[in-house]
């Protein structure tokens, strides 16, 4: 197969995109009510029914990139044979961490481990123990590890080897061409997953976008006591907007690659400076014990779920977590694609699976300890409005006001890259799989996304959006095995005689 499918005069994928979006924005305005009600309960009922198949899948998709790693057709180029990569590993694993986790970094950073801290899982410790707090960096290591970046990595990895090996158009729909054919991924079936995957990607950055606005929001108020309130969001929204609209313009060298880049060195000095400030010793042992938790729990937490009892815990925290990444899989699989074009199958899987793994590991151990290590009682306080939890402990520490403002920006910095990545991808997405989409459909998107994060935050819709996001992306988990299995088969067709010779010359090239 090395074809291209003809989709280049189809607006159709399009047009549908923004009808759907936007009809769905007018029933959470005009009636929140019965919106939240569907999509609590769609989602409610596919937690309690489905709750299965998220584990299964979540840990087949790990199993897939290990196995995808470890096997002969690790010395695959993700582009033809002598192809090199785009980028510098630094460029690339700021983008794919910036576009996979950002602002959720922030958010949940403080506020998930004391959370469990507070309420330990399933009554496994009590609350405010050592024991609660070693529960606490366990689970969140577990829910921010290898499952989701091994989502992230199957579906990435299938797009980028069909659109850059096999010239296929960058649309999820092109992946399914072994399993379909041409003329189903043509047609409705196709055009289907694509508008599928563009209204999951809208209402996931859109909600990400209002999480974002909220919290920068409290954090101004919290340090300089600007008003939490509409106004004051409707100026972030604006400014943030027309700040990722300049990058967009700008392009992916120039505008994501850099606030990328500037992305990460926010992230490590602030890290140092919670990690310097804070208690050192407590965040080594607590990210030590913790890593040896996580890998020693790994396979028996993967498959937890009670058969015969309560599972509001497990679907409150992990199953909507599983679900959540799933949903956001389409965007951050198809810019992770994007920008991976000449990796290897095993360096693209050892670098999206275990380098966004452990920098998210480092961060919870040194925040999460930070949290921890105040007590119940201001952790009970800090957890009340999950937005402040942040910035309530860093006021406990030297320098915390100086923390917490780094901390605004970096939320800023997070904002304006992910709704600019979100923008370049949607632009992708309906334009046929265009690797370089217009300035004018990507600033469409961008006005669509900020208008949507606007009107819902305004409503009372953002968390009902993310629930109807998740419970509409759930068709993804079947997409995304489809898609493991869809690249298997096509991978057998591979000359790997050639690859491995091509491989080996490249390599003793750069040792020359």
């Amino acid at each position: 197969m090395n074809n291209k499918i003809n989709k280049n005069n189809d607006n159709s994928v399009f047009y549908i995109s923004v009808a759907v979006v936007l009809a769905i924005v007018v029933w959470g305005l005009v009636s929140n009510d019965t919106f939240s009600a569907a999509a609590n309960g769609l989602y409610v009922f596919l937690r309690d029914n489905f709750g299965w198949m998220y584990l299964i899948g979540m840990f087949f998709f790990v199993l897939v990139a290990v196995i995808l790693a470890c096997s002969r057709y690790g010395n695959v180029k993700l582009g033809p044979d002598d192809s090199t990569p785009d980028y510098s590993y630094v460029s690339w694993f700021a983008m794919l961490f910036s576009a996979g986790m950002g602002i959720g970094l922030v958010f949940w950073g403080v506020a998930e481990p004391l959370n469990h801290f507070v309420n330990p899982p399933l009554g496994l410790a009590e609350a405010g123990t050592g024991e609660a707090a070693q529960l606490a960096i366990k689970t969140s290591f577990f829910h921010w590890g290898f499952h989701p970046w091994a989502g992230y990595s199957v579906l990435a990895l299938a797009l980028a080897y069909f659109q850059f090996r096999k010239n296929t158009p960058g649309l999820i729909s092109s992946i399914f061409i072994p399993l379909f054919g041409e003329e189903r991924v043509n047609g409705g079936l196709g055009k289907f997953i694509d508008v599928l995957a563009i209204f999951a990607t809208v209402a996931g950055v859109a909600t990400s976008l209002g999480l974002g606005t909220l919290q920068i929001n409290s954090g101004l108020n919290y340090l300089f006591g600007i008003p939490a309130n509409s106004v004051s969001q409707i100026i972030i929204i604006v400014i943030v907007t027309v700040l990722f609209m300049l990058s967009a313009v700008t392009g992916l060298d120039k505008g994501i690659k850099f606030l990328s880049n500037l992305n990460l060195g926010i992230a490590f000095v602030l890290m140092m400076l919670a990690f310097l400030l804070g208690p050192t010793v407590k965040i080594i042992n607590a990210f030590t014990n913790g890593f040896g938790q996580y890998l020693g729990d790994f396979i028996p937490n993967s498959f937890r779920i009670n058969a015969f009892g309560d599972n509001s815990w497990l679907g409150g925290w992990t199953l909507f977590y599983w679900a959540w990444w799933i949903a956001w899989a389409p965007f951050v699989g198809t810019f992770i694609a994007r920008i991976s074009r000449g990796r290897t199958i095993r360096e693209f899987v050892i670098g999206v699976l275990l380098v966004p793994t452990l920098g998210s590991f480092i961060w919870f151990a040194v925040f999460g300890t930070l949290g921890v290590n105040l007590g119940l009682d201001i952790a009970t306080e800090a957890v009340k409005v999950t937005e402040t939890a942040f910035f309530v402990v860093m006021a406990h520490y030297p320098l915390g006001s100086i923390i917490s403002l780094v901390a605004v920006i970096l939320l800023c910095t997070f904002f304006v890259t992910s709704a600019d990545s979100a923008t370049f991808v949607l632009g992708m997405m309906s334009s046929n799989g265009d690797l370089n989409p217009s300035t004018k459909r990507k600033v469409t998107w961008g006005v669509i996304q900020s208008s949507m994060a606007f009107a819902l935050l305004l409503g009372g819709g953002l968390s009902t959006l993310q629930t109807a996001s998740i419970a509409a992306a759930f068709p993804f988990a079947i997409i995304m095995i489809l898609g493991c299995i869809s690249l298997f088969k096509e991978l057998k067709n591979e000359d790997l005689d050639a690859v491995n010779e091509s491989y080996k010359e490249q390599k003793n090239k750069k040792i020359i």
